[in-house]
């Protein structure tokens, strides 16, 4: 295992997915003690990164970007409340710091890589995810980890399935004393761990499941260029386009969009267009100066905001009684 800091910058379809109905009783949406922040630093996560990606020809599927950013560099920024983040796999570069682990033999399967990890883990609960999940955020996160709350003691994991019902073991919160009893019948059982499906472990676990499209991964070609198609459609890229540009500034600050928007259309209508991303540059930069934070956001913009109505009223020639 190696600690690593960044090297580098900044099945059915989701459609289906998002629209198919929990197959338990158990709702992964349903209100738990991880919701929002406080899911930090309560799970560990565990990211598989070692596959052959033979559909794609044998390239590295984790180094392809979608929306800017690399599809394991995604999914680390949706995991990035984990205690502790261990990828499987060969070392690549990634924006964030990971624990990296390499299961025995290397390409022997995730039962082995699933293994390899768990001994540097020490969170009672483990994100186990896949690598190549464009879809997947904190939230979807948050969702798993509230689903296994909500579910009790006498459930082992908390698993999403796609639009067909299908099981996926990779997109899944677990309970971690379950995952490593599991792995240590399995390596009595058979001996060795290598080439053994997942389905061995998780069919003797006690599940909850329900729907999500962050099950859609990228197997194919196709799926790529689908998942680059998606996160640019009118109602994601605003938000996919901030994502990226927080990950390339190692930003993890969350601020109210809306209230910059706002301001930014104040100052071009109010004063003159180019004002607009010049304002609110400014506004970032006091935020920062006063020591970072939503808060301090809203403190510069909701100045800045009374500045841009005071500048529009004297142009309308309300402010006469003023000068």
């Amino acid at each position: 295992m190696e600690e690593s800091g960044g090297t580098g910058p900044g099945a059915a379809r989701a459609d289906a997915a998002a629209g198919a109905r929990p197959r338990a009783a158990t709702d992964a949406a349903a209100a738990g003690t991880y919701r929002g922040a406080d899911a930090t630093g309560t799970y560990a996560a565990v990211v598989l990164a070692g596959g052959a990606s033979r559909r794609l020809g044998g390239v590295d599927k984790t180094a392809l970007r979608v929306g800017g950013r690399t599809l394991l560099d995604r999914v680390l920024r949706a995991c990035r409340g984990a205690r502790q983040t261990v990828v499987v796999g060969p070392r690549r570069p990634t924006a964030r710091p990971v624990t990296w682990a390499r299961e025995a033999p290397p390409g022997g399967g995730p039962v082995a890589a699933l293994a390899a990890a768990l001994p540097l883990t020490s969170a009672d609960t483990v994100v186990l995810l896949s690598a190549d999940l464009p879809f997947l955020d904190d939230a979807t996160v948050s969702t798993l980890l509230d689903a296994l709350v909500a579910a009790g003691d006498g459930v082992d994991g908390a698993m999403f399935v796609d639009g067909t019902g299908r099981d996926q073991p990779l997109v899944a919160a677990y309970r971690a004393e379950s995952l490593r009893r599991g792995t240590a019948l399995l390596a009595v059982e058979y001996g060795a761990l290598a080439g053994l499906p997942l389905r061995l472990l998780t069919g003797e676990l006690r599940l909850a499941r329900s729907a999500s499209g962050a099950t859609f991964d990228c197997d194919t070609w196709e799926d790529l260029a689908t998942a680059r198609e998606r996160i640019r459609e009118h109602g994601h890229v605003l938000d996919e386009w901030l994502a990226a540009v927080k990950e390339e500034l190692g930003l993890d600050t969350e601020v109210d969009t809306r209230v910059l928007l706002d301001l930014a259309r104040d100052a071009a209508h109010g004063v003159a267009r180019p004002a607009a991303p010049l304002t609110t540059f400014l506004v970032g930069y006091a935020a920062g100066r006063a020591g970072g934070g939503p808060e301090a956001v809203a403190e510069a913009a909701r100045k800045v905001t009374a500045l841009t109505e005071r500048w529009a009223q004297e142009a309308a020639g309300e402010g006469r009684a003023d000068t």
